[in-house]
């Protein structure tokens, strides 16, 4: 016997190579393994190297989970005899285990994904002065105007609007959701499905001051603390994000890996906010520690909406599942729960200013009433009809005064009603596309924004 070929079967190129060694070295690897047979097994065996994935055939070429267990050669000093092959690079089993990770294998340009935690924060500022005289910034509310923007709101009567007085462009795609600055009024911040976020002046020349990007994907909510210093956003790229509102500057980052689908920081613990996602839970996160401290998770599809009420101590969702939860905050076992066969998804909800009640647009082209006391039932007597919001999700919002509901439509429209006698007062055409953002400003009589499919936002009095 002159050699021993020791062919290796199939390879990613389809070629064995044989290859021979001299009759002693095998009869001496023959030898060791009579002597002890059981060494094969006390040994773990190492795996060729998965590869570069980059590489499809030829040498180095991507083996992957496929990768061969490699097969002990008999003798180092005969390593010769095999020619000088490409260097292997052996990741040791052991090694792993012992806390040395295997490196990470390299991606394949085809599949290069986007990573979205790669992406950068960025905050601009474009206003045309970011200080006045004083070296204060667009955070200080206004004293040179003709409505007093703090203090007590007195009683104040609220009037529908009639006329559009400023349109206010820089997204590129629908808008999702508008806020204004809390209490004060004097700045308003949109999200857009563009993946921007935007802050605008109300009052002076009504310009664009701030633009925050950093997400990948459609921002789909966004929410202002108590104190308007720093606003929270949810996106489709599953990130929600801690703002501060002077600086842009990205505070903090929040992710479960799944979408997202409405934020609200808690009125009362400005470091804490409630996050609905697609995967039927609502998260309590701490923006601190950056931690999650409270899981909330009895829905049986995607949450839509969050209402605190009762000073903040409860609050109220619903979701897909067609049906509505209220909470103690903070104790995650719903305190009530109504679903009734006749109810459809509630997409969107706001608040009465009363307290009592919270308004929701219901997917069959009503916005329903239900109250926020004690007993969580609903207000029989008091649906809003009218409007059109099947396939969108359009706002809901009621006048700081309580006395009008108002609505986006997905004919254009913006709609109000009369609170107490439910009938549409008064329908302006805001827009040629649906209209989805629809709020009132906290502090004048008859101001109203409302933001639409096109990415317009539009200001009415």
């Amino acid at each position: 016997m002159s050699g021993y070929a020791k062919g290796s079967g199939r390879v990613p190129t389809g070629f064995a190579a044989e290859t021979f060694i001299s009759e002693s070295t095998f009869r001496q690897a023959h030898r060791a393994v009579e002597a002890n047979p059981n060494a094969e097994n006390t040994k773990k065996r190492k795996r060729e190297n998965k590869g570069d994935s980059s590489i499809v055939s030829g040498a180095g070429a991507y083996k992957g989970p496929w990768a061969r267990y490699e097969e002990e050669r008999p003798d180092a000093a005969s390593d010769d005899e095999f020619g000088d092959d490409e260097e292997v690079e052996i990741i040791y089993e052991e090694d792993e285990i012992e806390g040395n990770p295997a490196p990470p294998p390299k991606k394949l340009a085809g599949t290069d994904y986007h990573d979205t935690e790669a992406e950068g924060e960025t905050s601009e500022f474009v206003g045309s002065q970011e200080y006045d005289y004083q070296g204060r910034s667009y955070m200080h509310v206004p004293n040179d105007l003709d409505i007093k923007l703090s203090g007590d709101r007195g009683e104040q009567k609220n009037f529908i609007p009639k006329k559009l007085i400023h349109t206010y462009k820089y997204h590129t795609k629908s808008i999702t959701q508008v806020r204004f600055m809390p209490d004060s009024g004097h700045l308003l911040l949109s999200a857009s499905a563009d993946s921007k976020i935007a802050l605008w002046d109300v009052y002076h020349q009504r310009e664009l001051l701030r633009t925050y990007s950093g997400h990948t994907k459609s921002v789909n909510d966004i929410d202002f603390n108590a104190s308007g210093t720093q606003f929270i956003s949810a996106s489709y790229d599953r990130y929600m994000k801690l703002w501060d509102t002077e600086t842009g500057k990205c505070l903090n980052k929040f992710t479960t890996g799944k979408t997202p689908h409405v934020v609200r920081m808690n009125p009362s613990i400005p470091h804490e906010f409630l996050a609905g996602m697609s995967d039927k839970k609502i998260l309590q996160y701490d923006t601190r520690s950056g931690e999650m401290v409270q899981e909330y998770d009895h829905h049986l599809g995607p949450v839509n909406t969050i209402t605190f009420c009762d000073e903040d101590r409860r609050f109220v969702t619903t979701s897909d599942d067609k049906s509505l939860r209220a909470w103690e905050y903070g104790i995650p076992v719903p305190i009530k729960f109504i679903a009734e066969p006749y109810m459809f998804a509630m997409v969107r909800s706001a608040p009465h200013p009363s307290g009592k009640y919270i308004a929701f647009q219901s997917s069959d082209n009503q916005i329903t009433v239900y109250s926020s006391a004690d007993k969580f039932r609903q207000n029989r007597k008091k649906s809003y009809r009218g409007h059109n919001v099947a396939g969108y999700a359009p706002d809901v919002a009621i006048s700081p005064d309580g006395q009008i509901v108002s609505s986006g439509d997905s004919g254009g429209y913006v709609c109000f009603w009369d609170w107490k006698t439910c009938k549409m007062w008064h329908k302006i055409q805001a827009s040629d596309t649906a209209v989805l953002a629809v709020q009132w400003h906290p502090r004048e009589t008859s101001k109203v924004i409302t933001g639409d499919l096109n990415g317009v936002l539009k200001y009415w009095d």
